[in-house]
């Protein structure tokens, strides 16, 4: 599943857009890497191997490194090391809270005048879920995941704000990631993804932010299941 400090770093970056800056893009790349855990805690990131990787300088590596930091990614030893950071379940926390107060404000809004082309679209979007959970492609399933959140954001239309949702949520979506394959978690999902859209069908804002704050409260309530499968990787 991932990377550890024995085993030497294999990146295979994709292809560089030469029309953007490389840095962003060196960052987006090891961000996704980190969050899904193939770069996991406690690998050391070296400069100049990564540069090699990417075909780059070590400066836009560099500057990839510092804003990993800042999200809480990794641990910056100046002159030493760089080191994918535990898991810092606080930050999950902070990310969790952010969330659940603007997604519960986002479902309100939506059940109370709701659209029959986004439950549609919401209800092909879980049928997508439920297909790959049963094919159990856990990376695939994250991601549909989130785009069905995602699509809550837009339909009322604060897309803007899941931009910010995603900057703040690295912690959490590493938590989500380990949590994902535990026996009973893509079941649980699809049941709340289904309760939250019939409750906005059904022009209910009341069950509808019920369903959303039972299904925000999965992973975190599993923090010590978790732990125990993984127990070098959660900082507390």
């Amino acid at each position: 599943m991932s990377t550890t400090t024995a085993d030497p770093i294999v990146i295979t970056p994709p292809p560089l857009d030469r029309s953007r800056q490389s840095a962003p893009q060196v960052f987006e790349h090891l961000r996704e890497l980190i969050i899904a855990m193939r770069l996991a805690p406690g690998t050391v990131l070296q400069r100049a191997e990564l540069a090699a990787q990417y075909g780059l300088s070590q400066t836009p590596i560099r500057d990839a490194l510092i804003k990993l930091g800042e999200e809480g990614l990794v641990d910056i030893f100046p002159q030493h090391a760089t080191v994918v950071s535990a898991v810092n379940v606080t930050l999950a926390r902070q990310a969790h809270f952010l969330r659940r107060s603007i997604e519960l404000e986002i479902v309100h809004t939506l059940a109370q005048q709701p659209d029959a082309a986004l439950v549609t679209r919401l209800r092909d979007s879980i049928e997508v879920q439920r297909v790959l959970a049963e094919r159990e492609n856990y990376a695939d399933f994250v991601l549909a995941d989130q785009g069905f959140h995602r699509q809550l954001y837009e339909a009322a239309q604060v897309p803007e704000l899941w931009a910010m949702v995603r900057r703040q949520s690295g912690n959490l979506d590493r938590l989500r990631n380990l949590h994902v394959p535990i026996p009973g978690k893509t079941q649980r999902v699809l049941r709340d993804h289904t309760a939250i859209v019939e409750a906005i069908a059904a022009a209910d804002p009341l069950a509808a932010q019920a369903a959303l704050r039972e299904h925000l409260s999965g992973t975190l309530a599993q923090l010590e299941t978790i732990g125990e499968r993984f127990p070098h990787y959660l900082k507390y």
